[in-house]
């Protein structure tokens, strides 16, 4: 590739969206990667996106809103150009009403979810009889289901990706990276790290998380969360649970005995997957931002050198939309869709 328009550097989910949404409005692309496609926090094994709580609405609720309501398409059309899987599929998600007093927010918040939502999905209060063994314990009998929650494998998602920037053309290297045309620094907890040490302030930091995939087919259900703890089927026959919030660790890949507690309490929780043989267990570190918000925007005092960020838990479902904010920042210059709170400046204390 003789003539590049758009480094990225970082093959996690941010960088692999910027990537490939450039690329698609016609950018030559080049992806670095030191280490490989999805090998940080992005080669995880949850895959849970999921709305948030539709009250309180604000611009960050808003744009992960309207990601989760790009992504079906949008990961249709990264499948069908990457002949991939990324085992994407909006399945809704069932959580427990504990008590009364949530019971009665929850119908507060179904209400709500008919304006905010616009009709596109419902957040609905049910009876939990009505969804079987697969459903988990609740109190009060009742359960929230959403049917804007969409599941898919993480690293499913990150091959598609990248299989789908190489069928437009782009050009995926693990290796030290070559600065040419506008660079895009998409680089996890690391570089959120590097962030701080440069400006001298606390830009955000690294959670680690901890997690299980479990041998069991639970077909086309929704995925399940409760006290904290998501449970997500996928595709393929097998379940996805966890996760751990660390802040302080001294082994970022290292699986301890937290995810024992963690299974256990699944274990507890949704006697269904009771005797489920543990596939897998993972650890990594994922990039929190100060506002728990991503940080998306132009690199202060780099001209040419933009920042993506800060996806935390809620990386995958933002990706979609991350993408098209930055495409239409870096190739036309416009940072109009990049919400006032996502910018670089406002995550500088």
């Amino acid at each position: 590739m003789a003539m590049v328009d758009v480094t990225v550097i970082g093959a996690g989910i941010f960088g692999l969206s910027v990537a490939y949404a450039c690329a698609r409005r016609g950018a030559k692309v080049r992806l670095f990667d030191d280490t490989g496609i999805g090998a940080g926090s992005s080669g995880g094994l949850v895959g849970a996106l999921a709305p948030h709580v539709p009250e309180r609405w604000d611009e960050k609720k808003e744009f992960q809103y309207q990601s989760l309501v790009m992504a079906k398409a949008h990961w249709r059309e990264v499948d069908r150009l990457s002949g991939a899987a990324s085992g994407y599929g909006q399945v809704g998600r069932l959580s427990p009403i504990v008590s009364a007093r949530v019971l009665e927010l929850s119908y507060e918040r179904q209400e709500e979810a008919r304006e905010l939502w616009r009709g596109v999905a419902e957040w609905r209060v049910v009876e939990r009889s009505a969804y079987g063994a697969w459903a988990p314990d609740s109190p009060t009998g009742y359960l929230v289901h959403d049917t804007l929650s969409a599941r898919m494998q993480p690293r499913g998602a990150a091959g598609s990706l990248a299989g789908a920037i190489k069928a437009l053309g782009g050009e995926i290297v693990v290796g030290e990276p070559e600065f040419k045309g506008a660079v895009v620094w998409a680089t996890g907890y690391r570089g959120l790290l590097a962030l701080c040490d440069e400006f001298g302030v606390e830009i955000g930091n690294g959670v680690k998380g901890q997690s299980a995939l479990l041998r069991y087919d639970a077909g086309d259900v929704p995925q399940l969360f409760n006290d904290g703890i998501y449970v997500v089927p996928h595709q393929d026959g097998t379940v996805a649970v966890g996760s751990t919030s660390e802040r302080y660790f001294d082994e970022p890949q290292a699986v301890d005995g937290l995810l024992d507690d963690v299974l256990a309490r699944v274990f507890d929780a949704f006697p269904v997957l009771q005797g489920a043989e543990v596939l897998e267990r993972w650890a990594g570190v994922r990039p929190r931002g100060r506002k728990l918000a991503p940080i998306l925007g132009a690199y202060p005092g780099r001209d040419g050198h933009f920042i993506a960020n800060g996806g935390f838990k809620i990386g995958f479902g933002m990706a979609p939309k991350v993408g098209e904010v930055m495409a239409d920042l870096i190739l036309d210059g416009n940072a109009g869709g990049i919400p006032a709170g996502f910018t670089v400046a406002a995550n500088l204390p």
